[in-house]
């Protein structure tokens, strides 16, 4: 199966505590895939250096056969954990924005999401809830036709009540011939929309898989496995 993401042998330290160990790791393309650990596990770290916002201290990292560059960047959608827009800015100068730097940036999917989050796109982000920011964020990330979509902590800030409904609105917005990475530690939410896990734990790749191979091997939901690996 082709990839998407491959990590050969990567280790990543902050002033000598070491964050990544040695991860290896290939990610396919067509996936939903959760990437899921307890906060400082190193989930992060990883998503930066898929980014190229951090450089790795000991090996390589490729997004469909090249370095995280300018030019993976065309091909990687990205949502960070933190709010990156200028609370200035109206949401349709942020829309037309994107538009312009981003060639796969998509307006008519983009109004659509807007009209079914109910958010006003004249209204400036300074004026906005946290957690409609990111709702805002959500949207420009999925209006991209990428091939890699990586969301850190997507439903993290917003109320348990509306996080199915973002869940539904990535769905159905992302590009299915696409892979899709959910970084999170609130696994119940997403555990059946994934067709692929990742448990990371103190910087180490613990497990990955299918997840029906690893409910049918373990006996137990992903949920339950991860509050047993991870006591939580």
């Amino acid at each position: 199966m082709e990839s998407v993401v491959e990590f050969r042998d990567v280790y990543k330290s902050y002033s000598n505590k070491d964050v990544l160990k040695g991860v290896d790791l290939n990610i396919p393309k067509g996936k939903i895939i959760g990437l899921l650990g307890p906060n400082g596990s190193g989930k992060t770290t990883m998503i930066k250096l898929m980014n190229g916002l951090l450089q790795p201290d000991k090996g390589s990292i490729e997004i469909k056969g090249s370095k995280p560059s300018i030019e993976t960047k065309k091909v990687v959608s990205y949502l960070p954990e933190k709010t990156y827009l200028n609370d200035w800015m109206k949401v349709k100068d942020i829309l037309g924005f994107f538009q312009d730097f981003y060639e796969d940036f998509d307006m008519e999917k983009a109004d659509k999401m807007i009209e079914s989050l109910k958010i006003d796109k004249n209204e400036k982000l300074k004026t906005m809830s946290k957690g409609t920011k990111e709702k805002v964020q959500l949207i420009l990330v999925m209006s991209r036709n990428a091939d890699l979509y990586i969301l850190d902590e997507p439903i993290g800030g917003v109320d348990p009540a509306a996080r199915s409904y973002i869940l539904k609105t990535i769905l159905t917005n992302y590009n299915e011939n696409s892979t899709l990475l959910i970084a999170t530690h609130l696994i119940s939410e997403i555990e059946n929309i994934c067709d692929d896990v990742i448990f990371i734990s103190s910087g180490e790749i613990v497990l990955q898989g299918n997840v029906d191979e690893i409910r049918e091997e373990k006996g137990k939901s992903i949920d339950a496995l991860f509050r047993e690996e991870f006591k939580c």
